[in-house]
């Protein structure tokens, strides 16, 4: 079987800890070295500048083989975030976000991931919607707002941002305080429907330890999470994407989706179990760690 072409469009970054570490982070990135430790390889079109940070961040991706795309190496700073942690455990943030992400030409991926302040900060976001709006058929289209909204700018433009990108995407997850943010007051089951109604085929909310809920073709689908020890929530999320993302590809559900075919129910509810199994094995350990194929197959198997 032909190794599919995937892209994932989004930030890499640096988390910064005022006295403490460093670490390589930003949610597409996450999102493609998931995949790629479950063998769906991809290519990063991200902006990754040429000072040590940079360096920090190449080196990130090189053990897992994860793909540089053209026009991602720059000259530069690379983007970081910076966190100062309070007595109380939270953290505020600073980001640095110099330069634009540039959106690659989508003619030649049979699956498109696109996510988070990369995919939400105009320009860029302007032409990542263009990108996909003009996205051949054949090309499935994923989007996961993962919103922060200190950096993407007017609270009702950024919505009006993710609403458009979600419609031109047959694949869209969403957190609980994702959805929270985009209809405050609304039940999930509400943002589900009006995601499916501007056209996402595949529509998803997590919901931490409650686990998720899905919207597919107009069936509601209510999936538990499983029971794990849960060592931190750093990057559950992303795994639970790249677990989605995994499982379409495993499954041939992705070219149902980009065929408009019908999803089988059983098929629907394999990938979320499938994302919901990647997202525990991260919440389990320490850090955004997502698992590789072995620990999943095991995870599915039990």
């Amino acid at each position: 079987m032909t190794q599919p072409r995937i892209g994932v469009i989004g930030e890499a970054l640096v988390d910064i800890v005022v006295g403490g570490g460093t670490h390589v982070g930003g949610s597409p990135l996450n999102v493609a070295v998931g995949m790629a430790r479950l063998g769906a390889p991809s290519v990063l079109h991200s902006r990754i500048g040429d000072d040590a940070y940079g360096d920090a961040i190449r080196a990130h991706l090189a053990v897992d083989r994860v793909g540089i795309g053209a026009h991602t190496l720059v000259a530069g700073a690379s983007w970081t975030a910076t966190a100062t942690i309070a007595v109380d455990g939270s953290a505020e943030y600073d980001f640095a976000l110099n330069g634009e992400i540039d959106v690659p030409d989508l003619q030649d991926l049979d699956l498109v991931h696109a996510g988070s302040i990369g995919a939400l900060r105009d320009p860029g976001s302007a032409a990542l919607l263009a990108a996909y709006r003009e996205a051949p058929a054949r090309t499935l289209r994923s989007f996961d707002p993962n919103i922060r909204a200190a950096v993407i700018g007017p609270a009702d433009a950024a919505r009006e941002r993710v609403f458009a990108l979600a419609a031109a995407s047959q694949v869209v997850k969403l957190s609980d305080e994702d959805a929270e943010w985009l209809r405050p007051g609304a039940a999930p089951e509400h943002v589900l429907a009006e995601l499916a109604a501007g056209g996402t085929r595949f529509a998803v909310i997590t919901r931490g330890g409650q686990g998720a809920i899905a919207l597919v073709d107009g069936a509601r689908y209510d999936l538990a999470a499983r029971p794990v020890t849960v060592a931190d929530t750093i990057g559950a999320g992303d795994s639970f994407m790249s677990g989605l993302l995994f499982a379409l590809l495993r499954d041939g559900t992705d070219r149902r989706l980009a065929a408009g075919a019908p999803v089988p129910a059983d098929d629907v509810v394999a990938a979320v179990d499938t994302a919901l199994a990647a997202a525990a094995i991260t919440v389990s350990r320490a850090g955004a760690n997502p698992p590789r194929t072995e620990e999943l197959a095991e995870s599915l198997a039990r």
